[in-house]
């Protein structure tokens, strides 16, 4: 038997939510893609034990987080460039209500962000997105309110959305 047994299995089968999870806490599918890569890789170091005793998405989920912040806290020198960035031309309202949401949680703090990708997002409870961040339930619903609050006031247009009808 290979220790390696199920981990592609695992990646065919949740590949798309979490790349849809690494996404929505870098804003970009370039980093997304570099961010789910590098976690994989540690991931498949760790398959035997997981696979044998653990809950290989919620490791997998949680180090994509602990990754992503520690990946925000080193400063990226930005690349300049001659082009300006492309403008989208389509008026569609959810589209619009995307690029503000978009907009509007690249501006909270990485914990933040990651507190609202993962309740609202991947709909995880309290308890399990603490245990994701690996805080306290208490400490979630204090940043989920921050965050919120921040949110409301970055994008006041999405008050009365629903975060389901903006995530299509």
């Amino acid at each position: 038997m290979d220790r390696h047994d199920g981990f592609r299995e695992f990646v065919l089968a949740r590949q798309q939510a979490l790349m849809r999870t690494a996404y929505l806490l870098m804003g970009d599918a370039h980093l997304a893609e570099d961010l789910l890569q590098s976690v994989l890789t540690k991931v498949v170091g760790h398959w035997s034990k997981l696979s044998r005793d653990g809950n290989p998405e919620a490791y997998t989920r949680k180090a994509l987080v602990n990754q992503y912040i520690s990946w925000r806290r080193r400063p990226r020198p930005e690349l300049p460039s001659a082009d300006p960035p492309e403008q989208g031309t389509s008026h569609d309202e959810a589209t619009l209500d995307r690029i503000v949401l978009r907009q509007a949680l690249a501006k909270l703090t990485r914990k933040q962000r990651a507190v609202i990708v993962l309740r609202f997002w991947e709909d995880l409870t309290e308890a399990q997105t603490a245990d994701a961040l690996g805080c306290s339930i208490g400490n979630v619903k204090s940043q989920t309110h921050h965050a919120l609050a921040r949110l409301r006031a970055l994008a006041p247009e999405l008050a009365d959305l629903h975060i389901q009808e903006v995530a299509r």
